[in-house]
């Protein structure tokens, strides 16, 4: 694991862990995630300890039968999000599935249409559980998610409201107007593309406008708005139709 040409005196950005026989190691391979990080790892083996991840490094990350969650253990082949973390008694990096343990509760520092990086963690009745830029949480509700997510999914997203108590809702798109323009672009060279006219609208279900536009059906109907409010488009009953240049 020493670059090929160093010599003493050199620098060198190295990661340090136990190794299988307790030893320090040094090493210049990198990690996929350190201590202090939530990360999408998958599961390489389980035993009666735990789970064992593949982080990287050629000594898995163990995740421990009691820092996994009741309802959910840990299965060979699984993709688990994990916080990774330095355990003081035994001095080694170990990861858990106990997410809530490790997630900022203060006051988020967000404004609504901030960007933001996220993490996909959960499922609820609701919609999806994600992290925010490795440190926060929040949800995205099913009418805001238009197309299903995964697990351990990461993507961009953008802060729709921080609620009066603490709690954080996504969305996948910037909210408000700002994303409109481009949607609104779309619609038409699409509708160009289809001869004018296409069986779609505001009353379209979301699955149909995601598979046609890849948007959620909220930031579908802004963009067909704004096409009708500078009269590019005429809203029928089953469609949209692109007005004539003489219209």
């Amino acid at each position: 694991y020493v670059p090929e040409g160093a010599k003493p005196g050199d620098s060198l950005d190295v990661f340090i862990y136990l190794d299988s026989e307790d030893y320090l190691i040094a090493t210049t391979e990198k990690p996929f995630a350190t201590a202090g990080c939530f990360a999408a790892l998958r599961v390489r083996d389980v035993n009666r300890i735990g789970a064992f991840l593949d982080w990287g490094l050629p000594k898995d990350l163990l995740l421990p039968y009691g820092e996994q969650r009741k309802n959910r253990k840990a299965r060979k082949g699984d993709l688990v999000v994990v916080y990774i973390y330095l355990d003081e008694s035994s001095e080694r990096i170990v990861a858990s599935t106990r997410l809530s343990r490790f997630i900022d509760k203060g006051p988020a520092p967000f404004q609504q249409g901030d960007a933001v990086k996220l993490l996909v963690t959960d499922h609820t009745d609701i919609g999806y559980v994600a992290l925010i830029n490795n440190r926060y949480s929040g949800v995205i509700y099913d009418n805001d998610a238009y197309r299903e997510l995964v697990h351990g999914e990461q993507l961009d997203g953008y802060i729709k409201q921080v609620r009066p108590d603490g709690k954080i809702n996504l969305v996948l798109q910037k909210p408000g107007y700002g994303k409109v323009e481009g949607i609104a672009a779309d619609i038409l060279k699409r509708l160009e593309e289809e001869g004018g006219y296409m069986a779609v609208n505001d009353r379209s279900s979301p699955k149909l406008i995601a598979s046609l536009f890849g948007v959620s059906k909220k930031s579908f109907k802004m963009g067909v708005g704004s096409l009708y409010k500078q009269r590019l488009i005429t809203i029928e009953e089953r469609g949209i139709r692109l007005n004539s240049n003489d219209t």
